[in-house]
């Protein structure tokens, strides 16, 4: 399950849980193309919770949209990502290594509203 986060409109905030389907991950590039319109950086939070898995059979047609998404890096700014998983912090941790010029913090759930507002500008 996921949901779209009430959000500032240069921020995508989303909230997943369980399995992730392929329609999610298509809801959230749909998202992610509208904010790319626009001028300025995107900044992204993301907040799990007891993710299952993934629906590979949506891998496919997600993939195929998000590779072009490596040209247009310099467009993303803050991303912060709240996980009650070690395994999707860790991944997150690497994802933040593998690209360097964004800015990527990691909150466990306790620390959300910090991240929230980390990631909205409101905070250092």
């Amino acid at each position: 399950m996921f949901e779209f986060i009430e959000s500032p409109k240069n921020v995508l905030a989303l909230k997943m849980s369980g399995k992730i389907t392929g329609e999610d991950l298509s809801a959230v590039m749909d998202r992610l193309d509208e904010l790319l319109k626009k001028d300025g950086k995107i900044h992204v939070f993301v907040e799990t919770q007891g993710i299952s898995g993934i629906d590979v059979s949506g891998l496919p047609s997600y993939i195929s949209r998000a590779l072009p998404l490596f040209g247009k890096l310099g467009r993303f700014g803050r991303v912060a990502v709240v996980a009650d998983q070690a395994w999707i912090r860790a991944g997150t941790r690497l994802e933040s290594a593998l690209l360097p010029n964004i800015s990527y913090r990691v909150y466990l759930p306790h620390e959300r509203d910090e991240a929230l507002a980390w990631v909205t500008g409101k905070s250092s």
